[in-house]
């Protein structure tokens, strides 16, 4: 009897020992309120998944736990915040969790800026980031001008009948601006374009559509080989313009060549060249099409740009460095669409030491993640803030706004996004041109809905119909 009741207590100090090793949710990590995990392997991941995304996950969470809040990313604990104090608090953060992008490794590639830390992360960031300075940026103000005219003769083909449709035509204005101004002359053959911007429909959907649906027929796959044949084709594209540029003669220094100029090593230099090509071409691309979208359904606020247009403008549809900033309601659109659209809706960071935020302990090497849709959709902060009303960004009313109330773009230890200026000259560039010369509406049956990724877009193509204005 003595032996079978030793049996039994080694037996349940082994099973609880057991438990508390394999199941996180055992695991006293923070004081942070949140979750425990829902499956040992996979933590939170499933609850993430049935809510559609992390940023609708981010915002059920905070809503019940508050501005800092716990949970599982697999088992990794994570913790999120989601408002200006604590992101104050938080600015000075340069490392970022790559555990939590890996998805996008594929994509980006393992020597990506977007995973390099410490010293490496910020000398390579440095480096690059002179070629998004003020003087630099003067310099493609024309480049803008001739491709939005390119959008604008296009538009001017059609009739009032006709769909247009919005976000391939403001992709492929995107698309073309960043390769020409940022990786050369190459780009001027249309069908090397159009390769290019197939291909990366084809990854970026593939990417997304793993988040919550992933490919469970292996290497073989036709998914994978779609993705992978893809992949192929931008990578082939990115390593012949590395060549190109190596072996010309420069007359114009761009951000390919700071790039190649700055490592020895090809890994790095693709990856880099991709990450620009994928944070300047797709960012921008989504909120030109949230832009669009919010003047066609708000004929007063496209009027009122309409008129500041025409006066900053006079006869000539010409944006220069001079009337770029008399541009102020343009400005606040674009701010406005940002917010309201969420098109960036989270941002993450880490530290390699203890830390504390909102008087709660942050243990070393948890990821922090920044929820900026969910401050950018706080009604204590934005009154009704699923109505879209770019005066919120008026020089008044800016006054009452916290700092780091509104982070569209990041904050945190100079890792902002670093071509957030790039992108506002190159939106506000063709929306003047194409708000002059068009008035764009919806066609009426259509209902638009959100897909919250890394970046917000809608879930369908958006039509449109324009008609010129006299």
């Amino acid at each position: 009897m003595l032996d079978l009741l030793i049996f039994a207590g080694t037996f349940l100090i082994v099973f609880l020992v057991v438990i508390k090793w394999f199941y996180p949710s055992t695991k006293k990590v923070s004081t942070i309120p949140g979750l425990g995990p829902s499956s040992i392997e996979d933590g939170n991941l499933s609850d993430i998944a049935r809510t559609g995304s992390l940023h609708e996950f981010l915002l059920d969470l905070h809503s019940r736990f508050g501005d800092i809040a716990g949970f599982w990313w697999g088992q990794t604990y994570v913790v999120s915040i989601a408002s200006p104090e604590l992101f104050k608090a938080h600015a000075n953060v340069f490392d970022r969790p790559a555990e939590l992008f890996k998805s996008f490794e594929g994509l980006l590639g393992s020597s990506s800026l977007m995973y390099a830390n410490g010293s490496e992360g910020r000398r390579r960031r440095k480096t690059y980031d002179r070629m998004f300075s003020h003087e630099s940026l003067k310099k493609y103000l024309s480049e803008f001008q001739e491709v939005a005219e390119m959008v604008a003769k296009k538009w001017s083909s059609k009739t009032e009948t006709d769909h247009i449709p919005v976000g391939e035509d403001m992709a492929s204005f995107s698309l073309r601006i960043t390769l020409l101004t940022l990786m050369g002359d190459s780009f001027h053959d249309e069908k090397l374009v159009q390769s290019i911007f197939t291909a990366y429909k084809t990854v970026w959907g593939e990417l997304e559509r793993r988040l919550t649906d992933p490919d469970l027929l292996g290497e073989n796959s036709a998914r994978q080989k779609s993705f992978t044949e893809a992949l192929g084709c931008i990578n082939a594209v990115v390593k012949k313009v590395l060549e190109h540029r190596q072996n010309k003669v420069q007359d114009q220094q761009l951000l390919v060549d700071v790039i190649l100029q700055s490592t020895t090593d090809e890994d790095v230099a693709t990856s880099d060249v991709i990450t620009y090509f994928v944070a300047a071409f797709h960012t921008t691309a989504n909120v030109l099409t949230w832009v669009m979208y919010f003047l066609a359904t708000h004929p007063d606020i496209q009027s009122k740009l309409h008129s500041e247009i025409v006066q900053v403008l006079g006869q000539k549809d010409v944006i220069t460095d001079s009337n770029y900033g008399q541009l102020r309601y343009l400005h606040q659109v674009l701010q406005e669409t940002l917010r309201c659209a969420v098109v960036a809706p989270w941002g993450a960071r880490v530290q390699d030491v203890d830390s504390e935020l909102g008087g709660h302990k942050v243990p070393k090497n948890t990821p922090v993640i920044h929820a900026f849709g969910v401050v950018m959709q706080d009604e204590k902060l934005w009154p009704f803030p699923q109505r879209f009303d770019p005066d919120r960004f008026s020089v008044e009313n800016c006054k009452g706004h916290p700092p780091y109330a509104f982070s569209p773009f990041g904050f945190a230890g100079k890792r902002i996004c670093p071509g957030y200026k790039f992108s506002y000259k190159e939106a506000t560039v063709l929306i003047a041109i194409l708000i002059r010369k068009f008035e764009v509406n919806m066609w009426d049956d259509q209902v638009v809905k959100p897909f919250f990724g890394l970046v917000t877009h809608p879930q369908e193509e958006i039509w449109l119909k324009v008609s010129k204005r006299k």
